[in-house]
């Protein structure tokens, strides 16, 4: 569709810019970074504590990695992958930028920041869940689902004739041989009825037979 062709480099704009300037002037990032590394300090226990060059350092292959991931989303490569890796890349932003709890910045440009964060969140998983028109894998499991079930009736539909005509090809075989019992039965008690007549008739008549 071509609105994506225009609407992923739109998306991917925000994480370029916001990529390179991590990537490019990480020591302006280092401040915000360090609240956030204090804060996972204070709550997840056994993190070790960086210094600020290995926090530059973390600043700055976070922005290499979000300014990778936007690219792909701006060509079209993988772009779902690419979009749910920025969504990812974003939550520790989020996290740093929270209103929450105090760090050197004011509380009002915090929360802007922190509001662009999670739309940036939100599009990034919007995009992610975008399967241009193919069917998603819950389609596609139902889909799977439905056609074992229809596969399974098919066989027992079949089994069942099968067993349908055995019986009653059993059935026929049955009525054939008690046809040929009766059959048998009737023509010896015709030929015993018919001696019993003659013997009668000679018995009657002398010189008969």
């Amino acid at each position: 569709m071509i609105l994506r062709r225009f609407a992923r480099p739109l998306l991917a704009s925000w994480f370029v810019y916001e990529g390179l300037g991590a990537a490019l002037r990480p020591a302006e990032h280092v401040a915000a970074a360090r609240a956030g590394a204090d804060l996972a300090a204070g709550n997840v226990e056994q993190v070790p504590e960086l210094s600020d060059t290995q926090l530059g350092l973390l600043v700055r292959a976070h922005g290499v990695a979000t300014v990778v991931a936007a690219g792909f989303l701006a060509i079209g490569k993988a772009p779902r992958t690419a979009s749910l890796t920025l969504a990812a890349l974003t939550v520790p932003l989020a996290v740093v930028n929270q209103p929450f709890t105090g760090n050197d910045r004011t509380r009002t440009e915090r929360t802007e920041r922190f509001v662009r964060n999670l739309g940036a969140i939100g599009a990034a998983l919007i995009a992610g869940a975008d399967y241009e028109g193919r069917p998603g894998v819950q389609w596609r499991v139902e889909r799977a689902r439905k056609d074992l079930d229809a596969t399974r009736r098919a066989k027992d539909a079949v089994t069942g004739v099968e067993k349908s005509v055995g019986r009653g090809a059993r059935r026929a075989r049955h009525a054939a041989r008690d046809a040929r019992r009766a059959a048998l039965l009737e023509a010896r008690q015709a030929q015993a009825t018919a001696r019993r007549v003659l013997k009668t008739a000679q018995e009657a008549v002398p010189g008969v037979g």
